[in-house]
Order: C-alpha cells, then sequence, then structure tokens
C-alpha cells in the first residue's frame, strides 16, 4: 500500500508547505493554510494518462466540429453559457448563502420537460426539495432527486438512471471513500471535482455543481476547483434586493463577458428579458442628482439609473461611498471634476448607487456619474429625456466607447428624444430618430445638461 504524508495547503491559492505557516508567502493571506493527507505513489489517472496511447497530431489534421448544445430552456441560463449546455462538461454555479443558487439550479431542470434530470443534494432532505419544487413553476414529472452524500453512491445512481442533465448540492458536503479526509476538506473537494469531471467526460453527461463562497466573495476551496471545471457561474445580488446576475467568470466554450438577469419571486427566478424597463424610475421627474446612462454588459444594452448625493461634510473626513460601482474610480471622477472643470468637492461627502442593485464594470456610464455628481451639487435636475454614454479621461476628455450604435438604438426604443455621445464615433446618426449629440469635453458636456 501506498504510503500517506501529510502537507499543508492554502485554501486561498493552493500553494503547498510542509509545516503550518500562519500567513501564505504566495498570495498573503492570514490563516489559510489547512491540513492534507497525501497518498504516496502514482494515481490512477496518472498511469492511465501515460498508457492511453494518444500521438501527437498535425494541427491541420485535425477535424473540428462544433459543439452540440443542449437548450436549457431559460434564455438568460443559456446566453451567460454561451448558447447552451455543452454534454459532457462541469459547470461551477457559486454565489453567497441564501441568494438562491439551489432555486436557480432546481428550477433549470424543472424547466427541461421530457429530457430526464437528477438533482443530487447534500444539503436538503427529499422532502426539502419537494416543499421547494412546489413553490417553482415547472414540470417535475422526469426529474428525479437524492439526498445523499457519498459521490460512489450518486454515480452509481447516475449510471442507473443515466439521465441528461445531473446537478450536484453542494461540492462542499459530497465525500469520497478514496482518501482518508473529512468532507468539505481540500483534498475531499479537489478529488470530488477531479472524479465527477472523469465521470462527466467519459459518459458524455454535463453536470452542474454548487460550490460555497467565502468571506471575501471567491469560491471556497482549493484554487484548482477553478482550473478543473469547464465554467464557473457566479450568482450575485443583494438578499434585500429582487434582482439576480448571473455571470460568467470562466467559460471554454463561450464568452466571459455576458450576463443573465433575473427577478426573485415567491415562485421562483424570474427572467428580465429588458432589463432597462425595469431598471429606469418612472418618478425621477424634477428631482437632482439622476443621470441615465447606456451601459453594455457583454453584448446587451441596458439603460440605468445612476444616483448621487453631493452634501456638506457632516465631520472632518468627507465620505466616499459608491454601491454599484468602483470606488476607486469615483475618486478619479472626483479629481477630473476638481481638476479640469473647477468644482470644489474637498469638503463634501459624496455618495453614489446604481440603481436595481446591479453592479455595472462599463466605463461607458462615467459620463452619467459626472453628470449626476454635477446635478446633486447643483441642485439641478437634469433633462429627463436626456441619457448619456461616454468614458472620461484624466485630462477631461470623453472617450469613444465600443458598441455605440446598440446603446442609441436602446435609448431610442425607450424613448428618449436626446443622447450625448463621445466626438468621434463613426455612426450614421441618419437612421436614428433620437437626436444624437457628440462631444469632445466634459465641460461640453455640462454646459448642454444646463442649459437644457
Amino acid at each position: 500500500m501506498a504510503k500517506s504524508t501529510i502537507q499543508y495547503v492554502c485554501s486561498s491559492c493552493g500553494a503547498k508547505a510542509p509545516q503550518m505557516l500562519g500567513r501564505c508567502p504566495v498570495c498573503g493571506e492570514w490563516g489559510t493554510y489547512e491540513e492534507e493527507v497525501v497518498a504516496s505513489g502514482k494515481s490512477k489517472v496518472e498511469r492511465r494518462t501515460v498508457s492511453s496511447g494518444n500521438q501527437p497530431k498535425r494541427l491541420q489534421d485535425v477535424h473540428a466540429t462544433h459543439e452540440i448544445r443542449i437548450d436549457m430552456h431559460n434564455g438568460e441560463f443559456n446566453r451567460v453559457l454561451g448558447g447552451g449546455l455543452v454534454p459532457g462538461s462541469l459547470v461551477l454555479l457559486g454565489g453567497e448563502p441564501g441568494i438562491g443558487k439551489s432555486t436557480l439550479a432546481l428550477q433549470v431542470l424543472m424547466q427541461q420537460g421530457e429530457r430526464k434530470t437528477f438533482y443530487a443534494s447534500g444539503e436538503e432532505s427529499a422532502q426539502q426539495l419537494k416543499l421547494r419544487a412546489e413553490r417553482l413553476a415547472g414540470n417535475a414529472e422526469n426529474l428525479y432527486i437524492s439526498a445523499e452524500t457519498s459521490l460512489e453512491r450518486i454515480l452509481d445512481q447516475v449510471k442507473e438512471l443515466e439521465p441528461e442533465i445531473v446537478v450536484i448540492d453542494s461540492i462542499q458536503t459530497i465525500g469520497t471513500d478514496a482518501i482518508d479526509a473529512t468532507i468539505g476538506s481540500l483534498s475531499q473537494v479537489r478529488e470530488c471535482a477531479a472524479r465527477i469531471l472523469e465521470f462527466a467526460k467519459t459518459r458524455n453527461i454535463p453536470f452542474i455543481i454548487i460550490g460555497h463562497i467565502n468571506k471575501e466573495g471567491s469560491l471556497a476551496g482549493p484554487k484548482v476547483l477553478e482550473h478543473i471545471v469547464d465554467t464557473v457561474l457566479q450568482f450575485e445580488g443583494d438578499q434585500h434586493n429582487m434582482y439576480r446576475i448571473l455571470r460568467a467568470q470562466k467559460n471554454r466554450f463561450g464568452s466571459t463577458s455576458e450576463l443573465g438577469i433575473y427577478e426573485m419571486r415567491q415562485d421562483g427566478l424570474r427572467e428580465v428579458t429588458n432589463p432597462s424597463e425595469l431598471l429606469l424610475s418612472t418618478s425621477r421627474e424634477g428631482l437632482s442628482g439622476i443621470a441615465i446612462a447606456a451601459a453594455v454588459e457583454g453584448v446587451r444594452p441596458f439603460l440605468i439609473e445612476v444616483q448621487a448625493l453631493v452634501s456638506t461634510a457632516a465631520y472632518g473626513t468627507p465620505q466616499r461611498s459608491s454601491t454599484g460601482f468602483d470606488g476607486r474610480r469615483l475618486n478619479m471622477l472626483l479629481a477630473v471634476l476638481e481638476k479640469r472643470v473647477g468644482f470644489k468637492l474637498l469638503q463634501k461627502d459624496v455618495f453614489l448607487n446604481i440603481a436595481g442593485g446591479l453592479r455595472v464594470q462599463d466605463p461607458a456610464i462615467d459620463l452619467a456619474v459626472i453628470a449626476s455628481v454635477l446635478s446633486s451639487n447643483m441642485d439641478i435636475p437634469l433633462d429627463a429625456t436626456t441619457c448619456l454614454c461616454g468614458e472620461v479621461g484624466l485630462a477631461g476628455e470623453i472617450r469613444p466607447v465600443n458598441r455605440i450604435e446598440q446603446r442609441i438604438a436602446e435609448a431610442e426604443k425607450l424613448g428618449f428624444q436626446r443622447i450625448l455621445i463621445p466626438e468621434g464615433q463613426k455612426i450614421d446618426t441618419k437612421r436614428f430618430t433620437i437626436q444624437v449629440v457628440p462631444v469632445k469635453r466634459v465641460t461640453d458636456a455640462f454646459r448642454l445638461l444646463i442649459k437644457s
């Protein structure tokens, strides 16, 4: 028998050490090293790889075929996956506790109709799954469930049922008898993920495994877990807000820039096909500190409401707070306002909020951010029929953005009469009925906004 040795592994980055360390020398995190039992000698996977007999081929001799995708009957889920679920793929779905990961996975399986599916839960009993399924709209006729924590028994059940899609909830509650370690440890999570991947590839069955996240918001467990799987999906949002965002952090079969938007309701998650209408409030007329931005996430354009509040600092140090927007970028934009435009905000608190609970990373909303700050500082409401898009540089210039025609078309569809865009964008304005106004610098945009 192979002898076992003990090593210590960082749960944050996966670095290994022969002894316990207080701080990881690789990632700098404190208290992340955990004990791991390792068996010496070659593993079965290594021996099989050596004897597989694969020979190198010239790239031009390899015949590439398009992946056959499974339609999940869920437009937002299909969008994030890149068009559907690829047979034999391994998808890792992560998110905060209570955000709706299990609800999303169970609802997607119940939308499969005649397709046989299997849901294995190590966290909930069969009765709990039944109660959850009764709240969701869908067809559970071909959905099989199992409350099991043994990986061997789960895989045996999959062999017997031969489902087309399998969900395991969650990877931290599943254990294998192949190694002597507690369930949820680094060794168990890594070994279970590797065995599930091997099973999925050999049987050509797609697996969706749900994973926990740590207090920093990243996926819990060894970093190698994210390298093993084909796709990493992050389900995020505020538990006190009705909207949820599904993002792809890694996708071997599609883009990582797509996102899906859901609305959490009593009967489950509802797809938001037109987020612009839900993210824009109807009672913004006459209110200062509100600007409308034309943003793009992936290939989807939508309009969002940027809210700002500027007030005199009640304490010695002014506050800079942002929700849904990068705080460092907000500080940069405020510095541009002071240096290039002449607005003194040194002794004032600035609060910024992206309405709807979204977190937007598109730099094209810079112009809307500084416009909302200006509006709140001067207490002058902006024109409710005008929206903005443009990246702001350190010199106060408005830089071009991508997918400008899609942004204009979205603003026109929602009834806006004017849109401010960066000067120099090559577009055909004749095909739009909305007034397209190019602006070169931040000061030019301010003159137009205040004049209107």
